[in-house]
């Protein structure tokens, strides 16, 4: 197994309302929930006082939003979070991430989805394991694995993203809700093996996963009037073949995060960025 292989089983786990602005105000309730992508995880320093389990970064995408603007912030984001970790305890002494939030919510940023049933561990480790076989070369991962991984996402993925919105938003009734679809994690078509070690053909197909899951949030947070925060037209030319300075998300080989193909400090900036536009708060 190469080095690229070992690495990748390393790899931690990982909203469309009415268009009104939210009040800048210092008192405002806040919450930030969701998986590895709202967390930050991997990056430095540490959010205190959050569970070391979920490897949540003081300057994540929440904490970056909610320090601009002077808002009360509380951040139940957690790595590897799935949407039933939404209303199931994820760890030992992790309360159900829904119970953060109230009628006196006014605001909820999140990315979630990532991580059921595995798909986005699933299809990194998988297709990596592949492209060692080939030295990098072909199509492995979608001969053998085809459309697999983009039916998970519309007949699972998406039911349960319907389902955890439906009820973030009957916990927080008077909150602005939106979720972040993610960040672009390779190029559309010529990657940069074996830095990130995904084979030459398999690119695209990874591209098209990534677009499918992207999709399916937009489409989970139109159907339960969600505001959805699209950064894939933002992290074009920024994804993890790109140079340390231009890149948004970590490669596999040469990461500057403890956890690789996640966004960097730069790329949670640009989400907290891209929602300040979305949601009227600039």
């Amino acid at each position: 197994m190469t080095r690229a292989a070992v690495a990748l089983l390393a790899v931690l786990g990982l909203a469309a309302a009415p268009a009104v602005a939210v009040a800048n105000t210092g008192t405002l309730r806040y919450v930030n929930m969701g998986d590895s992508y709202s967390a930050g995880a991997g990056i430095v320093p540490p959010a205190p006082g959050a569970p070391p389990a979920c490897a949540q970064s003081s300057l994540n995408w929440g904490h970056d939003l909610a320090a601009a603007r002077g808002y009360q912030l509380t951040d139940v984001s957690c790595s590897g979070a799935e949407t039933k970790d939404y209303t199931t305890s994820q760890y030992p002494g992790v309360a159900p991430q829904l119970n953060a939030l109230s009628s006196t919510t006014r605001l909820v940023t999140m990315t979630i989805g990532g991580n059921d049933n595995g798909v986005f561990v699933g299809t990194i480790q998988k297709c990596g394991t592949a492209a060692a076989r080939t030295a990098g070369q072909g199509s492995p991962c979608k001969d053998m694995y085809g459309n697999s991984f983009v039916d998970t996402i519309n007949n699972s993925t998406y039911p349960n993203l319907v389902a955890t919105l439906t009820k973030v938003r009957a916990k927080a009734p008077h909150a602005r809700v939106a979720i972040s679809g993610y960040l672009q994690i390779l190029p559309p078509t010529t990657g940069c093996y074996p830095i990130m070690p995904i084979a030459s053909g398999d690119v695209p197909y990874l591209d098209n996963i990534q677009a499918t899951l992207n999709s399916a949030v937009k489409r989970a947070a139109a159907r339960t009037g969600v505001t959805f925060i699209d950064v894939s037209t933002i992290s074009a030319g920024h994804d993890a073949c790109k140079p340390v300075g231009t890149r948004w998300v970590e490669p596999i080989l040469g990461s500057t995060n403890f956890v690789p193909v996640h966004p960097n400090a730069l790329g949670e900036k640009a989400m907290a960025g891209q929602a300040g536009t979305v949601l009227g708060l600039d």
